[in-house]
This record gives C-alpha cells, sequence and structure tokens, in this order.
C-alpha cells in the first residue's frame, strides 16, 4: 500500500496524520459524477456496470487527498437480489416492486446467489482494486439487516416506519425471520466482496436510531452483532477491518464496542471524547463532523476540524469522517478545504 494510514487507524496503530474519508464521496456533489450519471442514463445503470461504477469510484480520489475509496453502489442491491424488484421515483427515492409484508412473503425469500445476483458488485470491485493499483484501500460496504427490512416491509422509505414497526410488536417471529436471512445474505455479500479485493468493510445502519433501545438491543444490535462474529475476515495483521455506522448510534455505543467490529462510526450527536471514554479504547472511532458544517466558509470548516480532533485527543484510533453522508449541494472546493485541514492539523512532526 502506497498510503496505509486508514487501515493502521483501524487497528489502532500509530500514524503520521489522521486519515480521512467521507460517506458518499463519489456522489452528485461533483459535475463529474452528475455526468457520468447521465451517460449511464440512470442511477441502476451506473450501479450496475462496473466499468462506469469504477469511474465514479475514482473521481473523488482525484480531486482530493483522501485516505480511502469506498465502493460505489447501493444498500439495496440486496433485498433487490433477493427478488423484491427495485426501482427509483424522481424526488421519491427507492421503492420495491414486491414489498415484505406477512410470514408468507418473508417464508419466500432466500440469500441470492451472489455470484449471479451481484457479481456486478464484486466485478466493480475487483476493477477498482486493480485501478488503485494500492493508492488507497478500498473499503466495501452493505446495509445492516435492520435497516434492509426497512426498506423491504415499507416498500421504500418512511417518515414513521409503521409496517416494520407494526410487524416488530404484533409478530416479531416473523420479523427476526426476516432479519435472520437477510443476515446471512449480508454475510455473504461482504465476504463476496472482500474476496474480491475488498481491504475494509463498513455496514450503514441508517434506521437503527428510530429504535427505542431494548428494540434496538433485539432488532438491530444483535445482529450487527452476528456479522461482526461470523463473518470471515482473517486473523491477525491480515484480518479484514469492519466498521459498524449507525445514525442515532450514541445510546449504544458499549454494546457496538463489544460486538467484535474493529471500528464504530459515530454521528455527530456525541462528542468523540465522550465515545472515546465510554468505548473505552477497544475500538477504533470514525467521524464525526456534522455534514452541515460543508456549507459554512472554508474558515469555519477548518476550525471546526480542529474541534473535532481536539474532542478525539492524541493517540491513535481516530479515522476522520463526517457523521453522516456528504449532502449533493455541498461545494467541492469546501470539501478540500476539509481534507487538506484534517492532514494539516493532525500531523506529527517527522
Amino acid at each position: 500500500m502506497k498510503n496505509d494510514r486508514f487501515l493502521r487507524a483501524l487497528r489502532r496503530e500509530p500514524v503520521d496524520c489522521t486519515p480521512v474519508w467521507i460517506m458518499r464521496q463519489a456522489g452528485r456533489y461533483l459535475p463529474e459524477y452528475r455526468a457520468t450519471r447521465a451517460r449511464a442514463g440512470s442511477f441502476l445503470a451506473l450501479a450496475k456496470t462496473p466499468e462506469l461504477a469504477c469511474e465514479v469510484t475514482l473521481q473523488p480520489l482525484e480531486r482530493f487527498e483522501l485516505d480511502a475509496a469506498i465502493l460505489f453502489s447501493d444498500i439495496l442491491t440486496v433485498p433487490d437480489a433477493m427478488g423484491l424488484g427495485l426501482y427509483f421515483v424522481e424526488g421519491e427515492g427507492p421503492k420495491f416492486e414486491r414489498p415484505v409484508r406477512s410470514a408468507a412473503d418473508v417464508a419466500r425469500l432466500a440469500v441470492p446467489d451472489i455470484g449471479a445476483e451481484l457479481g456486478y458488485v464484486t466485478d466493480a470491485v475487483s476493477l477498482i482494486r486493480r485501478e488503485l493499483d494500492g493508492r488507497v484501500p478500498l473499503i466495501g460496504f452493505s446495509g445492516s439487516p435492520w435497516t434492509l427490512a426497512c426498506y423491504m416491509v415499507e416498500g421504500g422509505s418512511s417518515d414513521n416506519f409503521a409496517r416494520i414497526k407494526a410487524m416488530m410488536y404484533d409478530d416479531p417471529a416473523t420479523l427476526h425471520r426476516l432479519l435472520d436471512v437477510v443476515t446471512q445474505a449480508v454475510i455473504a455479500y461482504l465476504a463476496a466482496q472482500r474476496e474480491a479485493g475488498a481491504q475494509a468493510l463498513q455496514i450503514f445502519d441508517t434506521w437503527g436510531g428510530v429504535l427505542a433501545p431494548a428494540m434496538y438491543r433485539e432488532f438491530s444490535l444483535r445482529y450487527l452483532t452476528r456479522i461482526a462474529q461470523e463473518l470471515p475476515r482473517g486473523e491477525g495483521g491480515n484480518r479484514t477491518p469492519l466498521i459498524l455506522f449507525g445514525k442515532g448510534n450514541a445510546p449504544h455505543l458499549e454494546a457496538l464496542a463489544d460486538s467484535g467490529a474493529e471500528g464504530i462510526g459515530v454521528d455527530w450527536s456525541v462528542t468523540l471524547e465522550e465515545a472515546r471514554r465510554r468505548t473505552g479504547g477497544r475500538v477504533a472511532l470514525q467521524g464525526n463532523l456534522d455534514p452541515a458544517v460543508l456549507f459554512a466558509s472554508p474558515e469555519r470548516i477548518r476550525s471546526e476540524a480542529a474541534a473535532v480532533l481536539q474532542s478525539y485527543g492524541p493517540g491513535p484510533g481516530h479515522v476522520f469522517n463526517l457523521g453522516h453522508g456528504i449532502t449533493p449541494d455541498v461545494k467541492p472546493d469546501h470539501l478540500k478545504a476539509l481534507v487538506d485541514a484534517v492532514h494539516e492539523l493532525s500531523r506529527t512532526a517527522p
């Protein structure tokens, strides 16, 4: 690796400066991404064409001194491969033609054949890894079982998650069966990405924060922990690190640190100082600048980056990131100001 500080930080080893990458760093805020998507014709065509997925994965690395690349894809590829019929409606986001609403619907689900149904993802991983040529590590990812189940049951995005919460309270056995098969699929999917060349893996538990504490432990944390412990990732220095990110996960940091993952992604609702104290140095921490800071001036972006670095404090184990994904209308120069500030402010003397 020409630049391995991201992997070193996840192993809580010393680094010359804090590594930084950004969730959704390949996306709509970049004009070159919008041009490639227009050429593809649709988001799904872009995601399902390995050469184009590779192109947009590499685009932010040409602009910014980022310390990791993340596969361009979508968390809903897994339920799509399970036969639910993913499609996108302009202005409304993702939807499924065949949502999962009953025990009979769940019984029809099976772990997809990764090579046959999701080979375009593993082909993209292999291509990106080859094109990176050791420049920075490549991150593969999946949605969490709970978050994927939310989309599968609701049929798309939701304001109140009424359908899946009704299933959770009235028919928990069916929901657990759904989460079990999705967990098996996520394990197989991430294992295939690792086999194809991903050097780190992240799970996005976007909707974990909508659950009350006891429900979170039963319907989200339980399955995150299972993935962390069952996913084959190697041993010792060759172990592929796993990061668990969850929006609204601050109440559960101690339990997440005990899951078996190497890193915990933290949103902006808790300071890194508190997160580090509560996790006791057992895991690396990733985050956690409020994405809205990138709408501020470059000078303010720099001062807020300094505050995040100061909150984490000295010592290894920090990967700088936002507390959620970058928003589409951020100016690219503002992200450059952030990346440059993180490296400059955290650099140790030679």
